[in-house]
C-alpha cells in the first residue's frame, strides 16, 4: 500500500539554471532530528550544490530546518551533509566535473520504496544567458497553453 504524504523537496532553480547532462541517486548520511524535519517537508534545496573532498561527494547549502521537538540533539540546519553513491559513480562523476563548466547540482530529496530518504543529483553544464532567455521564453508559452490562451509572438 502506498502511503500518501511521499517525501519530495525540489531544487526549483536547477532546471533554469544548469542544462541536466545525467542523473544519479545517492544516500544521504543524516541525523535523526534531519531526517523527521524532512519528513515534515521542512528543507530546501535552492542554493544546494555538490562537491569533492577527495573522493568523497558531500552537499552543501541544502537547508534542513530545525525539528520542533528536537531539543539539545537538534541539527545544524546548514551543515555539510555527505552523499553516498557507488565508487564507480564517484569517479566518472569527479573526472567529468574537472570539465569545464560542469558541476554536481542537488534536483530532488524524495523518499525510496523501502522508505531511505535520497537524493537526485545531475551532472550539469551551467546555461548561458542566452539559454535562460530561451528558457524563460518556453516557460511563458507553455505556461499560456496550459491556461488555454492562444499565445501571439
Amino acid at each position: 500500500m502506498a502511503k500518501q504524504n511521499k517525501v519530495e523537496i525540489l531544487n526549483k532553480k536547477a532546471g533554469f539554471e544548469y542544462h541536466i547532462l545525467q542523473k544519479y541517486i545517492a544516500g544521504m548520511q543524516l541525523t535523526g532530528t534531519e531526517v523527521k524535519s524532512i519528513r515534515l517537508g521542512n528543507a530546501s534545496l535552492n542554493e544546494a550544490y555538490c562537491f569533492f573532498k577527495e573522493d568523497e561527494l558531500f552537499v552543501r547549502g541544502c537547508n534542513i530546518g530545525q525539528y520542533k521537538q528536537g531539543s539539545y540533539n537538534n541539527h545544524e540546519t546548514l551543515r555539510v551533509r555527505k552523499l553516498l553513491l557507488k565508487k564507480s559513480e564517484l569517479l566518472k562523476l569527479k573526472n567529468k566535473i574537472a570539465e569545464k563548466g560542469n558541476a554536481i547540482i542537488p534536483l530532488k530529496i524524495f523518499e525510496s520504496e523501502r522508505g531511505y530518504l535520497k537524493m537526485e543529483i545531475a551532472l550539469a553544464q551551467g546555461k548561458k544567458a542566452f539559454d535562460k532567455r530561451e528558457a524563460i521564453k518556453t516557460r511563458d508559452v507553455e505556461r499560456n497553453l496550459r491556461r488555454g490562451h492562444a499565445h501571439h509572438a
